[in-house]
């Protein structure tokens, strides 16, 4: 099969290691992928957001399979249109991606149907979000309604602090359109985890439970960014509470899209906060996460074009989705800088990291530059990971990789699963 895998990080890099051990992966091509990528598929230039190049991409070298990864093209719409053209797609179409493009949408959806999550209100005008900021509870969560890149949600500490969010979304159109809206929710308290799972409507199979570390520096201190590493599974994430997860929120929110006309088929991601008052959605997403994907996949032992292929065809049911014992481990290895500002253009060097057994190492932001040197090109340039019969082994064994490789202002988190290992004593 020839198969299409539209996007360029580390989690289209995860995706595309896991289908190239697939027997039938003949041809894989990655659109624009990136420099690691380009080892296992044939990276293509292009913008994943025009629709109309993708397609015609698509449909010019006769690609049997499109597996669409990013939010920006589902939520615009690129599974229509290349359902259109007739090439089958792993990814929900437009009007069910809606539950990552909108907020405001997912907030009502839940409450509409009694999903938990955070209270909330939604507001359009800035002037009577100010207002209402004068009567809530501190910590509050302001959130842009549309998609940002992962930097529409700010924690407020006081009123201060929400307002001037406010005034960045709202006024300073700090993202976009996506800023028009905001939603003002209460600050839930608990370990939070990252559940993806399989769906094609009508079976909902989750996969391993994992935990990002969303903030720059050790200690979970400094600004909010993409993640910065991930472990898998998450010990808070025990059978029972995985029970209450399925019978309150995996299966309501299967149905409650089916019943909006809007049936989800793809893979579903929910960010769940264990309060003491049970398991809340704090956010769902239409797509893998990143980080989460480059431990979640390295655990699966089916193979995911199958499965990927059966979530488009609407027989998830019939296909094994089977994960390993034992745990997996992901470091994000970033530009000085990041978030912020940041230099691209460093040189890369991965010492002896090739020989280190069951360590990975997913390329985020990289390119290859015409001498053939890999160079960064992102704030988050690599993602080291290890499998490991626990999760101690797997750490050291992530650690242990991204100890090798080296540039410019290079820097990651060194207590990535330290929070897991205590948990889980």
């Amino acid at each position: 099969m020839k198969i299409l895998v539209v996007g360029g990080g580390g989690r289209e890099h995860a995706i595309i290691k896991k289908l190239a051990e697939s027997p039938r992966a003949e041809k894989i091509y990655a659109l624009p992928g990136n420099g690691g990528i380009g080892a296992l598929a044939q990276c293509v230039a292009g913008d994943p957001r025009d629709l109309q190049a993708v397609t015609e991409f698509a449909t010019k070298q006769k690609v049997d399979f499109v597996v669409v990864a990013p939010d920006d093209p589902l939520v615009l719409g690129l599974v229509d249109e290349l359902h259109k053209a007739g090439i089958p797609c792993f990814g929900p179409e437009k009007k069910a991606a809606v539950i990552e493009g909108s907020k405001v949408f997912a907030k009502e959806m839940m409450e509409k149907y009694g999903i938990p999550t955070a209270r909330y209100e939604t507001f359009e005008d800035q002037e009577a979000a100010l207002q209402y900021l004068k009567t809530v509870k501190y910590p509050v969560v302001v959130k842009a309604d549309g998609l940002a890149l992962g930097k529409g949600v700010i924690i407020a500490a006081d009123e201060k602090e929400a307002a001037a969010a406010l005034y960045g979304m709202m006024t300073e159109k700090r993202f976009g359109s996506s800023g028009s809206r905001v939603v003002i929710e209460e600050f839930l308290t608990g370990p939070e985890v990252s559940v993806l799972a399989f769906t094609d409507g009508k079976t909902m199979i989750p996969m391993v439970s994992s935990m990002d570390h969303k903030r720059a520096l050790d200690g979970d201190l400094g600004p909010n960014t993409g993640g910065m590493g991930t472990i898998a599974p998450n010990p808070c994430y025990t059978p029972e509470i995985a029970g209450i997860c399925m019978e309150k929120i995996f299966l309501p929110t299967m149905a409650a899209m089916n019943r909006e006309g809007r049936t989800f088929k793809g893979c579903l991601y929910f960010g769940l906060m264990l309060t003491a008052e049970g398991p809340k959605v704090i956010e769902y997403n239409c797509r893998f996460g990143d980080p989460e994907t480059q431990v979640v996949l390295p655990l699966l032992t089916s193979d995911l074009l199958t499965i990927m292929e059966a979530v488009e065809e609407g027989r998830l049911a019939e296909v094994p989705v089977e994960f390993a014992t034992g745990a997996a481990a992901c470091v994000i290895i970033a530009s000085g800088g990041y978030p912020g500002e940041y230099q691209k253009g460093c040189q890369i060097g991965f010492g002896d990291v090739s020989r280190l057994r069951d360590v990975y190492v997913y390329h985020a932001g990289t390119k290859t530059r015409e001498d053939g040197a890999l160079v960064t090109s992102g704030g988050r340039v690599l993602g080291v990971g290890a499998v490991g019969k626990d999760l101690e082994e797997a750490l050291a064994k992530a650690y242990r990789g991204a100890k090798e490789i080296r540039f410019t202002g290079a820097f990651y988190r060194k207590d990535i699963g330290q929070k897991a290992l205590r948990a889980g004593k």
